[in-house]
């Protein structure tokens, strides 16, 4: 069963998109950048579901850099998700690795179709 981790500072969003995910998927969470990297080394989850603006030392923008940086895990899908909607945030994204960009709010069956679709 592939592994998903999902990162975000609000509990609520990580279980909508958890439920939305179903039985499907190893679930993983995480509230904040440092611990989004230990789950990502430890884990090694297939698909990073990350907001961008947390609390803590590291925002997401870094997890999301980290982890593309790492030879071990920079083959991890990594969807970011945030509130952050200005064209500059998404290609800022992109420039750093962001396989994909859900604007919130954002539709949970969007994330799940392109989660889905990448782990067939």
């Amino acid at each position: 069963m592939n592994t998903v981790l999902i990162v975000d500072d609000h509990s609520d969003i990580r279980r909508l998109i958890s439920i939305t995910l179903g039985n499907e998927y190893h679930i993983l969470e995480a509230e904040d950048g440092v611990s989004a990297l230990a789950a990502v080394r430890h884990h090694h989850p297939k698909v990073v579901l990350l907001d961008i603006m947390m609390p803590g030392e590291i925002d997401g923008l870094q997890v999301l850099q980290a982890i593309k940086a790492d030879p071990d895990t920079r083959d991890t899908l990594v969807g970011m998700i945030t509130a952050r909607g200005q064209v500059a945030d998404h290609d800022d994204a992109r420039a750093r690795g962001a396989d994909a960009y859900f604007i919130k709010p954002f539709s949970p069956l969007q994330v799940v179709t392109w989660v889905r679709n990448h782990l067939k």
